[in-house]
């Protein structure tokens, strides 16, 4: 790669949150003269968890703004003004318009956090962890009018395990998006990327998640809400459920697999004969609760245990 600070191509970037931070970090690395970085004001009613793109471009001393809006008039004139080769979006929450994207004179890229074609659209690693896929990805893709479905330049590959939450996921996505930034750019730059078209596949397109969407329905099997509570635990707003008359965030669960109960069950937390807090779930599946917060605090999980061997509680259906 060039020397830092050697101007091999310029760039308008589009970013935020820590994948905006590291992805920017590789251009600047790679000597890529990057002309503005557009970023978000931080939501003051969100807990800001990740690295912060405007604190770095203030560091670097880039051109930084935050747009209500990135199809503004305004916005649109100053990128017209800089004749960028390249336009990035990496991670950015707003969709390009097709007359901002064309002003890249040599392309307009994005990263997304999946391998794509699968989970286009919004919250795609809460996605890929709450419909239990084993693996998902960074890919980098050329932006079209459609969310999602350009060309794909490149893509790396992590593994999602069956225990891990979506910030674990986020952390390997947030390597591999660095990665395939860094081997892609000097083929970028010379001109000799390669791309190949992108299949569509129908019921992939997911939406944007809201904290709602985090109640637990125990009617579900017991995999379906051990995947719901991994894919929004905290830093995310988390899995939740109402019991007696207490707002309870489930934070941490395990399915106890090889163990189930025959027939149809009614939901209930009971303890079980190792001493351990358990859901019994409608499929009869066995979902150990490993952490759990309520308005209160952390509850503790050893006198909730103690207080379930006298009297199992029903969870609401």
């Amino acid at each position: 790669m060039p020397e830092r600070n050697q101007c091999v191509s310029t760039s308008a970037v589009f970013a935020y949150g820590d994948v905006g931070v590291r992805c920017l970090k590789t251009l600047l690395s790679a000597g890529v003269h990057v002309t503005l970085v557009v970023t978000h004001a931080d939501d003051p009613a969100e807990n800001r968890w990740f690295d912060s793109v405007a604190e770095l471009a203030a560091e670097e001393e880039l051109h930084c703004i935050r747009p209500d809006d990135a199809s503004s008039q305004a916005l649109q004139k100053e990128i017209e003004s800089l004749q960028p080769d390249f336009i990035f979006s990496f991670y950015y929450r707003h969709l390009l318009p097709m007359s901002l994207l064309r002003q890249a004179r040599r392309g307009a890229l994005n990263m997304h956090g999946s391998l794509l074609p699968r989970f286009r659209g919004r919250a795609p690693i809460n996605w890929a962890v709450l419909r239990g896929a084993t693996q998902t990805g960074a890919t980098l893709h050329y932006m079209t009018s459609r969310a999602d479905a350009g060309d794909i330049v490149d893509q790396l590959a992590v593994p999602i395990l069956k225990d891990d939450t979506g910030y674990d996921v986020h952390r390997k996505i947030t390597v591999a998006a660095e990665i395939v930034l860094a081997r892609c750019l000097p083929e970028l730059i010379a001109g000799s990327i390669l791309a190949r078209p992108q299949p569509v596949m129908p019921g992939e397109y997911f939406g944007r998640r809201r904290p709602e969407d985090g109640r637990i329905d125990w009617r579900r099997p017991a995999q379906e809400i051990h995947n719901l509570v991994r894919a929004v635990a905290p830093p995310y707003p988390g899995a939740f459920t109402e019991i007696n008359g207490q707002r309870w965030t489930i934070t941490r669960t395990r399915l106890l697999e090889g163990m189930h109960i025959q027939g149809r069950v009614s939901p209930q937390l009971v303890v079980d004969a190792a001493g351990r807090c358990v859901a019994h779930c409608t499929d009869g599946g066995l979902l150990q609760i490993l952490g759990a917060r309520s308005a209160d605090g952390a509850l503790d999980l050893a006198r909730l245990t103690a207080a379930l061997a006298l009297a199992s509680i029903d969870l609401p259906c």
